[in-house]
């Protein structure tokens, strides 16, 4: 055995300094800090002031409890979060980077549900693969299939064959082609080793798996009548993946190599 006393030599290649050269840069770093925040505020501000959009199509969706409107998923609260999670008809499990964000969705319903707020996922895959994949990863959340009805198409987060062979849908506000891997989902994946083991992982092909894409969207109910107030993709979903944020803390980030993230059950027991 060696000297307990002996210091180790430091090995890493990241910069280094004394604790007064951390205060001065950590200072300044929380004058950006505290910038950011003030500016996340003013951005919360302006989602809320978004003029609000009637709507008047009819949606069915199969619930824990039945056939359910959009006005009964607000279950008597006046405003209704649904998240789109990417789990299609054809998908064997829902999408492990979706079901990471998932996860923090019990606590957070919740609170939310106590504060006239209702949280939902949302999804096409039939009522029967929701609630089998709910179970395995331990979730109470309410989880709602939208399959037969327009819901996802209309809300930019599920796309046809058809659609995809064109190669020009909407997605994020913009024409991309699914068919060649424009669009940005959340794992920015291109047809890659990536992107097939991230179809493989649930059970279809790279073309099936991306047609259905992450977004979030949210509504009010007033009068009697459902508005929706506000969507977003892509990485607009980033403030969402509660792992990211501890991640983007961590002293180094997101440090992201390949297809890494698995959903909870599939990770090696340490």
């Amino acid at each position: 055995m060696g000297d307990p006393a002996r210091k180790i030599m430091a090995t890493t290649t990241h910069l280094t300094g004394t604790r007064k050269e951390w205060l001065a840069a950590r200072l300044e770093l929380l004058k950006a800090e505290k910038e950011l925040t003030r500016r996340s505020d003013e951005l919360a501000r302006r989602r809320q002031e978004l003029p609000w959009v009637r709507v008047d199509k009819e949606y069915r969706f199969e619930t824990d409890e039945g056939s359910a409107a959009l006005a009964d998923l607000f279950r008597g609260r006046s405003q209704l979060l649904v998240y789109h999670f990417m789990f299609g008809p054809d998908y064997t499990a829902g999408c492990p980077h979706c079901s990471a964000i998932a996860d923090g969705f019990n606590g957070f319903a919740d609170h939310l549900a106590h504060h006239d707020v209702m949280l939902w996922a949302v999804s096409r895959a039939p009522l029967a693969k929701l609630q089998a994949y709910k179970r395995r990863m331990g979730w109470s959340f309410p989880w709602a299939s939208s399959l037969g009805s327009d819901f996802n198409f209309d809300f930019s987060v599920s796309f046809t064959e058809e659609e995809q062979r064109s190669g020009n849908v909407e997605y994020n506000y913009g024409k991309s082609g699914v068919s060649s891997r424009e669009i940005e989902i959340e794992t920015s994946a291109t047809v890659t080793d990536e992107g097939t083991k991230l179809a493989t992982s649930v059970g279809v092909d790279w073309p099936t798996y991306i047609r259905e894409t992450p977004g979030m969207s949210a509504f009010a109910f007033e009068d009697d009548v459902v508005y929706h107030a506000y969507s977003t993709y892509a990485r607009g979903l980033d403030g969402l993946w509660g792992v990211y944020q501890w991640l983007d803390r961590a002293p180094k980030g997101r440090n992201e190599s390949g297809f890494w993230m698995r959903r909870h059950d599939e990770y090696d027991k340490r």
